[in-house]
């Protein structure tokens, strides 16, 4: 279990207003966490930060 009690929350600046959107918290020191921004308390994913660093930079290289 991650405790997400420090989680900060941040949401894409690109997203609209129409809710389909993820909400990281990448200042935990070591996972990031995902979440649906419509659900803060659903469920969360966590990624190590290696992890989520591949996949990020493997969407920019997907343009």
């Amino acid at each position: 279990m991650v405790d997400l009690t420090s989680a900060c929350w941040r949401k894409s600046t690109r997203s609209g207003n129409q809710g389909q959107c993820i909400e990281v918290a990448d200042n935990l020191p070591s996972v990031v966490a995902v979440r649906d921004s419509k659900d803060p308390n659903g469920p969360v994913l966590a990624f190590a930060p290696a992890s989520w660093q591949a996949f990020t930079a493997g969407l920019g290289s997907s343009r």
